[in-house]
């Protein structure tokens, strides 16, 4: 049973290779050509940050939202705007669908609603939560590097995120990495299907209104690509529902948790960032499962 899982995974995830680096090679020449130019209108955003940071959080780039979360570390943008990155950033869930022959137009649809959900929540906070630190923010100017000198580019490393290795390391490196993670999911379902059946696997606990939810949110905190390439194969196995996938995608912001632990001194701001991260990415994905949001959009 296990040889014959084992099999099976490898030639699927063998077949997906091509597509995941040819994908990758995409985003680090766009990465490339526009990292810098997005980080300046992110900084120079102001009142609107939500909606850069939200449309910007979209585009699959290495590192923004560590980026981000340096920016917020040194008060050059907002908690909302942060916050509006972290949920809109796409991670590893776009190379994974694309393999995966995925449709265009549904991947548009899910990005675009995190876009919508991340603008909208980073407003939101900006005029509740946040108001007295929105106001000092839109008062205070300078260059976050002279506020807190930690450098992004060592993070990525250490994180493995290699950004800064060049086009085509960092291209093998992240084909790579998530070729083994989505073997690993692979055999991991073919083993369940081949045990309980594949209807029974379908009624896995993530497929469960809210509960489902719940730990999705909890599998997007994972600090890294393994966390949005699960949630992927999960969802594209029949595993998980619509409602689950946008939460942990929601919650999920690569190494921008990360880094802000690291260079934001605030314990106290820390943690009611991840807090409501966590907390609107639940909220709207059982109300998506809920109000059928997936189905109305023909996902």
């Amino acid at each position: 049973m296990f040889l014959d899982a084992l099999i099976d995974a490898i030639l699927d995830s063998i077949k997906l290779l091509p597509f995941l680096f040819l994908t990758y090679l995409l985003m680090e020449i766009i990465e490339n050509r526009t990292s810098d130019h997005t980080k300046q209108i992110l900084r120079q955003s102001g009142k609107m940050g939500p909606i850069f940071g939200g449309l910007l959080g979209a585009f699959p780039q290495c590192g923004f939202s560590a980026a981000a979360a340096n920016l917020y570390a040194g008060r050059v943008v907002t908690m909302g705007t942060l916050l509006a990155v972290f949920l809109s950033t796409s991670d590893e869930m776009l190379p994974v669908f694309l393999s995966e022959s995925v449709a265009v137009s549904t991947i548009l649809k899910i990005l675009g609603l995190k876009v919508l959900i991340g603008i909208a929540a980073g407003f939101l906070i900006d005029l509740t939560v946040n108001r007295r630190e929105f106001w000092l923010t839109m008062k205070r100017k300078g260059d976050p590097r002279k506020n807190n000198p930690f450098e992004i580019k060592k993070l990525c490393e250490q994180e493995q995120c290699h950004c800064s290795s060049g086009i085509w390391v960092s291209t093998i490196t992240h084909t790579v990495q998530v070729f083994f993670f989505i073997l690993l999911i692979s055999l991991i379902l073919n083993l369940g299907i081949t045990a309980i059946g594949e209807e029974e696997l379908k009624q896995f606990i993530l497929n469960k209104p809210v509960i489902g939810e719940i730990l999705a949110g909890l599998i997007g905190l994972i600090p890294n690509c393994a966390a949005s390439v699960v949630l992927a194969q999960l969802y594209l196995e029949g595993a998980m529902n619509f409602g689950a996938l946008m939460s942990g995608l929601l919650v999920g912001a690569g190494v921008g948790i990360l880094v802000l632990l690291r260079v934001n001194k605030s314990v106290k701001q820390n943690a009611r960032i991840i807090l409501l991260l966590y907390g609107i990415g639940v909220i709207c994905g059982i109300l998506i499962e809920l109000l059928k949001i997936g189905e109305l959009l023909g996902i």
